[in-house]
């Protein structure tokens, strides 16, 4: 997540929006709960034919999920691909401009929030929400989460052995691990879940300390920074995403991971936009993402299913989801604070 755009159109409404022109297309579908719903919603998305999708799901995982969809009920998949600020950006600028493209939006969920507040999403119904785990749908309905990325530690098996891994943050105090640790420049929200869980004053103090006795270098990316774990440049790194060391370790690179609970979590979300062109297209997938058929997808890709009836890769593992609300409200805060207790000290 880029912080500085989140930052200056997260929070702010925009008139463009909400003086949007009404529509002839028919949106009653997607609240609409009646025993025939699936027939209506097959029948409407077929009529439309297509839909574009906005999305910052990684280009190698697109073929897989949105393949099965399109070979299944024969509907087109528009999609433009970006980082999730990139999408945030282009969705807001167009929303803005009165331009209405876009039919279904796939990011990271703060930036989802972020579309919220800026009336850009619309209230969904659908009874794949039954299956989702708790606290993945916010009460507005505007956007559901559809998987979870977990933050976990990497490190270079060559250079660091198992059984010589932390058991908890505190051990990063040890001397041995003096130039060794590594973080991404831009996790303020894993940061400030992993402190406030600690308990924010001793949390800080703790990562005050860390900083201090044994530095930590920032890299931008997380790619980048399992790569650099993968080479051995950082021996150990404290914020990758889960699937990442996971594929570099089948393909061979001497990477491992593992988690210093408890494990931080942040959802990627799907929502529907207030002024879509295709709408009922655009629910079929949506609903198709909350599907034990898609969430098994999302699994076979390393993500973290929140369809409480798929299996999880991390079964049993105790997660702490942040919060995009509180992200954003609390932006200020723990941007300052991560740059300074961390970023402004880091290799010092």
């Amino acid at each position: 997540m880029k912080r500085s755009f989140i930052k200056h159109f997260g929070l702010a409404l925009l008139a463009g929006a909400l003086a949007a022109p009404t529509f002839a297309q028919d949106y009653s579908l997607l609240n609409y709960s009646g025993p025939d719903r699936e027939q209506k919603v097959l029948a409407a998305a077929k009529k439309e034919g297509a839909f574009t999708l906005y999305t910052s799901i990684a280009e190698k995982d697109l073929a897989p999920l949105v393949g099965p969809f399109e070979k299944k009920y024969g509907i087109k998949v528009k999609v433009w691909r970006a980082g999730s600020d990139k999408v945030l950006q282009r969705t807001v600028t167009e929303t803005s401009g009165k331009r209405y493209d876009v039919d279904a939006i796939h990011i990271s969920a703060p930036e989802m929030e972020a579309l919220y507040r800026e009336k850009v999403l619309q209230p969904v119904a659908t009874p794949a929400f039954a299956s989702l785990l708790p606290g993945m749908l916010p009460a507005h309905r505007e956007w559901a989460s559809t998987l979870l990325t977990v933050f976990v530690q990497a490190y270079n098996t060559s250079v660091v052995k198992k059984e010589e891994l932390p058991k908890k943050f505190e051990d990063l105090l040890q001397p041995k691990w003096k130039g060794k640790l590594g973080i991404e420049m831009e996790d303020f929200d894993w940061f400030a879940a992993t402190v406030t869980s600690m308990g924010e004053a001793k949390g800080v103090k703790l990562f005050n300390d860390i900083v201090a006795a044994n530095g930590i270098s920032v890299r931008k990316g997380h790619s980048l920074l399992t790569n650099m774990v993968g080479s051995g440049e950082v021996p150990l790194a404290l914020t990758v995403y889960n699937y990442m060391p996971e594929a570099a370790r089948k393909k061979g690179v001497p990477i491992g991971w593992f988690v210093l609970e408890p494990a931080v979590a942040r959802a990627n979300g799907i929502g529907i936009a207030r002024r879509a062109p295709h709408p009922n297209a655009a629910l079929l997938f949506y609903d198709y993402m909350l599907s034990a058929e898609a969430q098994k997808i999302l699994v076979s890709l390393d993500y973290v299913p929140t369809n409480a009836s798929v299996d999880s890769p991390l079964a049993g593992m105790k997660l702490t989801v942040i919060d995009p609300a509180v992200t954003l409200n609390q932006m200020d805060k723990w941007n300052k604070l991560y740059d300074d207790v961390v970023l402004k000290r880091a290799g010092k």
